[in-house]
């Protein structure tokens, strides 16, 4: 009889169960599949039955290669907790599924190859079906995942695929999740949650897709372009923009009741936000023109959310 198979498949559990937080390395051959392992761990019972309560179980079974950010019991337990739930069966079905897929990237991300910016994940957006967006954050080899959960355990390599263990579950993203996890765009994040300002951006930008003004559209300056308002206006600092001023400015940053993504720009095509037209135009590049010619360059494309898109801009859209 072989009893090869067995023996490394032990060994390698025994390695994902007992390496400390900070590990980032397993190198023994892989026999075992990303579903093997998380089932055959206690650490990750909550996992395991959650793969099996939405059949994701098959497909981290399978032969497809996939990267596993896998939460431990402690992680679900405070997931539910936070949410209300008294167990996992009280969580929507389809929710469940989704929170797992934005768990899942196809293809094998090694903790090396980790570097910050957007990737999909294989949850798709309530939007539109399309692969929702993870903000992944990479800062002296320490890895951030849509800016609430940290990589505590790397390359714990399967047959199909590779394992990262994460602290907490990794939210379904709003926008208002993006802009508060990207460092570039910090000064957004400072700006929408200005204590004087009469409206709550952070709560309008995180309703949920099925309830008006939902979805979004959001052009986010990054701290570059809020750098540049600073100068434009004279001011040396957020706080010194007068609140109207600065209410009008943001929400003529985001056009409710629609998802607009690059593919749907054109050239001349005029965009109602909150609070006034501005033209896209994509000869030369995607840009943005405001009611005084100022010009904004869409430099990222499709940040796909739950409930809406973002498209990061180097211009501040201003309404006078």
């Amino acid at each position: 009889m072989n009893n090869y198979r067995p023996i490394v498949s032990l060994i390698l559990l025994i390695t994902f169960l007992s390496c400390s937080k900070e590990e980032t390395e397993v190198v023994e051959p892989a026999q075992s599949t990303l579903y093997d392992l998380v089932a055959n761990s206690m650490n990750y019972s909550y996992l395991e039955a959650a793969l099996r309560m939405t059949n994701l179980d098959e497909v981290l079974g399978g032969d497809d290669v996939y990267t596993l950010y896998a939460p431990d019991n402690n992680a679900f337990i405070g997931f539910l907790m936070r949410s209300g739930f008294n167990s996992l069966e009280e969580v929507p079905r389809e929710t469940l599924k989704q929170i797992l897929l934005n768990h899942v990237m196809i293809g094998q991300m090694e903790y090396r190859d980790f570097k910050s910016g957007y990737f999909q994940t294989a949850a798709t957006s309530a939007v539109n079906g399309n692969a929702m967006s993870i903000y992944i954050n990479q800062v002296n080899m320490r890895v951030t995942l849509n800016g609430e959960s940290r990589i505590v355990q790397g390359n714990v390599r399967a047959s199909n695929g590779i394992i990262h263990v994460v602290d907490r579950i990794i939210p379904l993203p709003s926008l208002v999740t993006f802009v508060l996890a990207d460092p570039l765009l910090y000064n957004l994040a400072v700006a929408l949650t200005r204590n004087d300002l009469t409206v709550d951006f952070t709560a309008v930008l995180s309703t949920q897709n099925g309830t008006s003004p939902a979805p979004f559209t959001v052009f986010a300056p990054n701290n570059l372009a809020f750098l540049d308002l600073l100068t434009e206006l004279g001011v040396d600092r957020l706080s010194a923009i007068d609140e109207p001023t600065l209410n009008s400015t943001l929400n003529h940053h985001v056009v409710g009741e629609i998802n607009t993504l690059s593919s749907d720009l054109s050239d001349n095509l005029l965009i109602n936000t909150l609070e006034g037209e501005i033209t896209a135009n994509v000869t030369g590049g995607a840009s943005l023109t405001d009611g005084n010619n100022r010009v904004s360059n869409i430099i990222v494309v499709d940040v796909q959310a739950n409930n809406g898109v973002l498209h990061i801009i180097d211009k501040v859209i201003l309404p006078f």
